[in-house]
């Protein structure tokens, strides 16, 4: 039993990120499927690599150089996978029209100017919110913050369906439809950092990653009439930054 759950918790390490899983992890897509509730786990473990080079690195140098590499590792652990899909998901709906034109836009390897600037602003925005924090809060920040995000995605995960079922999908997802006892595992990882937040911050910044995932589901559900795997990957991106933002503004200033 134990062994099986690690079996898919190192599944989803692999599928989501380029860390190295022990070659006896099999693959399959049940074992694929069932990985989905480690989603916010996986967070925990990209979130505290980012902790750990923030730490190191602020012994030597001042708060935004910590930030910036702290930013630079988890996009290296992960290989910008979700990066990739919140700029294939703003290029997509910024310049399709219909269903079928977005998923052929989200599906094309190129890049264009919304997904750019959706890049750009992303980055950035996840850069000053962190830099503007308080020093010995952005650890647990990025802990809370790339766990409950990974779990605002499993949100689309567990009330939406999956849209793209053509053959040449860039990625599949790790679950069409996410069962009630699978979510509240995910639940469980995505909450566990949230406890290490003064209560207050943690209250807001969860509220508005939430409001930030609803608007993104309510474009989906209207122009896709469900998800896609780069539609998680804007989710997770997008109520990161939410989450950030709601720290940072419940903070006494």
């Amino acid at each position: 039993m134990l062994r099986r759950e690690l079996e898919y918790f190192l599944g989803a390490v692999r599928f989501f990120t380029r860390l190295p899983v022990p070659a006896w992890v099999g693959h399959s897509a049940e074992a694929l499927n069932h990985s989905a509730r480690y989603f916010p786990a996986v967070g925990l473990l990209i979130g505290g690599i980012a902790a750990l080079v923030y730490l190191a690195v602020l012994q030597l140098w001042p708060q935004p150089v910590a930030v910036l590499l702290a930013m630079a590792a988890t996009i290296y652990a992960t290989g910008a996978f979700h990066e990739d899909g919140l700029s294939d998901a703003a290029d997509g709906l910024g310049g399709g029209w219909d269903k079928l034109r977005i998923l052929e836009i989200m599906k094309d390897s190129r890049v264009g100017s919304y997904g750019v600037v959706a890049l750009w602003l992303g980055l950035s925005g996840k850069f000053v919110l962190l830099s503007m924090l308080d020093t010995a809060l952005v650890p647990w920040a990025l802990l809370a913050g790339h766990a409950w995000s990974r779990w605002c995605s499993t949100l689309l995960l567990a009330t939406m369906d999956y849209v793209r079922e053509d053959l040449l999908a860039k990625a599949k997802p790790l679950a069409t439809r996410l069962s009630g006892p699978a979510f509240l595992v995910a639940t469980g990882f995505g909450a566990v950092a949230l406890f290490f937040l003064p209560w207050q911050n943690m209250l807001l910044a969860c509220l508005l990653a939430l409001l930030a995932t609803l608007w993104l589901a309510t474009k989906f559900r209207r122009w896709l009439g469900g998800y896609t795997g780069d539609c998680l990957g804007a989710v997770q991106q997008v109520s990161e930054i939410a989450f950030y933002l709601g720290l940072l503004a419940s903070l006494p200033q």
